[in-house]
Parts: C-alpha cells; structure tokens; sequence
C-alpha cells in the first residue's frame, strides 16, 4: 500500500460508510440519498481513473506504424541517393538534391503524424476528464443546498417560524452531526476529483481539480462557521451551568 497516492477503494469505502452513518443518525434525510449517489459516482470514479491512467493502444500502434514507416521511407532514400553515384554528374547531383527534399518531406510528414497522435491521446484524456469532473461541483452545489436552511439561530430559541419555514426540528447534538456530515462529503468530494490529476498530470485537468477543491473549500469553510457558533453555545451554556452551580448553597 502506497501512502504517496490516493488509495479510491479507500475514499469509496469511506464514502459508504458515511452513508451509513447518516441514516442512522437521520433516517428519513435526503442528504442519506445525496452520500449514496455520491457513493455511485465514486465507484464510477474509481474506474474511469483507472482508464485514464491506461495507454490508449490503437494510438500508439499509429505511433510504431508511423515510426516505422520513417525509417523504410529514409532507408529507400538512402538507397536511391547510394545508387545515384553511378549516374553521370549532371543527374548525380539533381538526384542528391531530390533525395535530400523527398528525405525531409518524410521526417516532416513522420514528425506530423507522431505530434497528432501524442496530443491526440492527451486530448482524448482531458475532454473525458473535464467531463467527468463537471459532476463534482454539481453534487457539491447540492450538498450545500442540504445545509443552507441549517440555521443555528433555531436552537437559541428565539426563531418564530412563518407558514413558509422550513421544518426545523434538530436539536443542537443533531444540528452539529448534520452540518459535519456535509463537510464530510464535501471534501470527500475533493478527494474524488483529485483522482483525475493524480491519474492525468495534466495542467488543464489539475487546475479543473484545483478550483473544485475551491469550491469545496469554500463551502466547507461556510459550514464550520455554523459549527462554531453552535460550538460556542455550548461552551456558553457549560459556563453558565458552572457558574449556577457555584453559586447554589453548599
């Protein structure tokens, strides 16, 4: 085991458990569903890195083809080039310089055919990867639907709810457990997509990664401050209690 790289069946695991974890604590919440179907794209995610990762055969079958024929096509003109010394000068010397244009067509159309078949692979690579990644930021948008109406105000308890409120019934255990579970899933959902530039060291692809992880951090970063605050109160609420009971006659 590799502790250099990202292992996927260990993020996919975890990725699944907190599936678990989630409807245990929430049986009845749409983010349960939303971990599950991040559970799926890592599956995905697992495989499709793994053949990005792969040499894309055909392709470099058209490379050795090509490498090949460059060689018999300079070999044919090194052999025309040989044999034209025992023609008499005038030709001898028209036919040194026709084989010399026909040798440097042949390394100009050899080195076009490497060139596109080389990025061809790469740009096959990418477009699959870019693709692919535009999933992450989706489901991290989604996930932070989840958390938007997670308002810690609503444990202070001075919230008035209003017919169009959302239900809000946690209390401030569950609140904390449900807003750390979106966290969760959003780095995991980082971790996912920095498969791609780890399988593909590709300098369009690692900055596609870069700004999911962004964004993933970003909306993380919205979430701890919530857990702050509801972490706060609860100190509030220990030193208050402590002060109480100092204060209560012995």
């Amino acid at each position: 085991m590799s502790y250099r790289e990202l292992d996927a069946s260990a993020i996919v695991k975890t990725i699944h458990t907190l599936e678990q974890r989630i409807r245990e604590r929430f049986p009845c919440s749409g983010l349960a569903s939303v971990c599950h179907e991040l559970g799926v794209v890592g599956d995905t995610t697992q495989r499709k890195a793994k053949q990005i990762a792969k040499p894309n055969l055909w392709l470099r079958t058209l490379i050795y083809v090509a490498i090949v024929s460059g060689i018999i096509g300079l070999a044919y003109t090194v052999r025309i080039l040989t044999q034209s010394t025992t023609i008499q000068v005038g030709t001898e010397v028209f036919g040194f310089f026709e084989g010399i244009d026909a040798a440097m067509h042949i390394v100009v159309v050899v080195g076009a055919a490497l060139f596109f078949a080389i990025s061809l692979d790469d740009r096959m690579k990418r477009r699959h990867a870019l693709t692919d990644l535009h999933v992450f930021r989706t489901i991290a948008h989604v996930i932070d639907m989840h958390q938007l109406t997670k308002d810690p105000s609503i444990v202070l308890g001075h919230y008035h709810a209003t017919a169009a409120s959302p239900k809000r019934i946690m209390n401030r255990f569950e609140l904390t457990r449900y807003l750390d579970y979106c966290s969760e899933m959003l780095s995991l959902t980082g971790k996912l997509a920095a498969l791609y530039a780890q399988s593909m060291p590709d300098s369009v692809v690692i900055d596609a990664v870069n700004d999911i992880e962004n964004l993933t951090a970003n909306l993380s970063a919205k979430i701890w401050q919530k857990i702050t605050i509801l972490d706060s109160l609860d100190e509030k609420a220990g030193s208050k209690a402590s002060e109480l009971k100092e204060r209560a006659p012995g």
